[in-house]
């Protein structure tokens, strides 16, 4: 999701019972940016060639695309389509971008100016939920920096007599310390006094949106027992009323943004625009994700479609009646995404270019008009053992390395695999990988490890381990 985990951060959930068209492009108001785009992400081995894939994207009539990486093949073919473009400036350049100014200067020449205006590029993300509370120490480093970074890109747009492209910064909803109700939420204390302020003060002066990226799916996949998927889908029947503010909310997402709004009020700046800069619902991913499956994906997308896309514009209950443009996440699936399964099962498209699920971007064509899809068989928290075992077909030097990984990390992981104990035999690269997956994850689950090894790992509810030789598992 960026990385679509990091905006699973706490959230409260609602105990509520389960239970081809000429494209309309909703335009924010002072600002040419349509209401929905798609976000272009390219870390897949498998995915159609820069070419292809902007004649799908023109081809599923989308007018605006974020881009994570400004590949210049890409922003080539981008010019003289009307598609509008925002381009990514990468986490690891940011200091240098504030401290450098030749480099801040060359940064805009080489990804900006090299392609303006014949590519339509109308936006400027410096960094990748940079805030994240789960952020590296490399990045932590980094958020002094982050401001000022925007400010010389800035400056430098204003030198080349540019007006139309704003600079903002992508964050997760990790960013709040509080979002129960929306209008107790708060920014987090680690930001909320040092580069909060900062950041407010820059797009209020410049006129910029605040970039969230707000996944729904998150906050009801933590609970599902608890919270509602219909609440989630756009779909309930039932209201939620905060307490605080007397506004009724009828879905995940308009809470998740008013919180943000609320929580730069509290800040003194309450008329800030929001943009989404990420949004979706996986279409697959692993035994102990529940709700992600393609008919949830496909209600999710069009729902959010047809809503940001109304006229007149929804908003949300703390501002009603404003367009809130909106990148889907994501245009493909990418295979070469870590994390657990939902991480490679975002796409509106599969890796070969095929639709996972019929969308129209325009928000313009009715339920009825969709042919039905099977409803999801995992919209109920699984309840059980899993194992962690090496995938078949797994190429077998990527598999001794992650083998010799799992065992490099200590605390007795593959004890049990020591020429005499009880799990050495059979001496098999692929026996000895599960036993150390499944071992591996049960030791480190709870500190955010996950059944992936580089693609050469899969779940399993069925024991692979014998008599003699007990596998360790996960229990949900």
């Amino acid at each position: 999701m960026g990385s679509a985990a990091a905006a699973a951060a706490a959230f409260r959930f609602l105990l509520l019972p389960l239970a081809v068209v000429s494209p309309y492009i909703a335009l924010v108001r002072g600002a040419d940016i349509p209401a929905i785009g798609i976000n272009y992400g390219q870390l897949g081995d498998d995915l159609p060639s820069p070419y292809r894939s902007i004649e799908l994207i023109k081809s599923m009539q989308v007018t605006s695309v974020k881009l994570y990486d400004p590949n210049p093949e890409v922003m080539r073919l981008l010019a003289g389509s009307k598609i509008y473009v925002t381009v990514m400036v990468p986490n690891q350049e940011i200091v240098n971008i504030n401290t450098n100014h030749s480099l801040a200067v060359r940064w805009v020449q080489d990804n900006v100016l090299a392609y303006y205006p014949q590519t339509m590029i109308r936006l400027i993300m410096v960094g990748n939920e940079i805030l994240s509370h789960n952020a590296s120490a490399e990045d932590m480093q980094i958020w002094n920096h982050l401001v000022p970074a925007m400010y010389k890109i800035k400056n430098i747009l204003r030198a080349n007599n540019i007006q139309n492209i704003k600079v903002g910064t992508p964050l997760a909803m990790d960013i709040l310390q509080t979002t129960s109700p929306p209008s107790n939420a708060t920014f987090r204390r680690d930001v909320a006094l040092t580069v909060m302020p900062q950041l407010l003060r820059f797009l209020n002066s410049t006129k910029s949106y605040f970039f969230i990226d707000a996944y729904p799916y998150f906050p009801w996949s933590a609970n599902p027992t608890n919270a509602s998927l219909d609440y989630a889908l756009f779909k309930s029947q039932r209201n939620y009323t905060d307490p605080g503010s007397g506004l009724v909310y009828s879905n995940f997402l308009d809470e998740m943004l008013d919180s943000v709004i609320f929580a730069m009020t509290k800040l003194g700046y309450p008329d800030i625009r929001l943009f989404i800069s990420e949004t979706g619902w996986p279409h697959g991913g692993d035994i102990d994700q529940p709700g992600a499956n393609i008919y949830n994906a496909a209600i999710y997308n069009r729902n959010l479609v047809r809503r940001m896309t109304a006229k007149p514009p929804i908003g949300t209950p703390a501002r009603p009646g404003v367009v809130i443009p909106t990148f889907i996440f994501s245009l493909y699936d990418e295979n070469q995404k870590d994390g657990p399964g939902t991480e490679r099962h975002w796409g509106l498209l599969h890796s070969d270019g095929r639709p996972v699920f019929d969308i129209d971007l325009t928000g313009s064509r009715a339920d009825s008009e969709y042919k039905a899809l099977p409803e999801g068989h995992n919209n109920e928290a699984y309840k059980g053992k899993i194992w962690c075992i090496a995938a078949r077909g797994a190429d077998m030097r990527g598999l001794g390395r992650e083998l010799r990984y799992a065992c490099n990390q200590g605390n007795g992981t593959c004890d049990a695999l020591a020429p005499g104990k009880e799990c050495y035999e059979p001496v098999s690269l692929i026996w000895h990988a599960s036993y150390a997956f499944s071992s591996y994850w049960k030791q480190f689950r709870s500190q955010g490890a996950t059944c992936y090894f580089n693609g050469l790992a899969v779940q399993t509810t069925r024991n692979p381990g014998s008599e003699s030789c007990k596998f360790p598992s996960v229990t949900l």
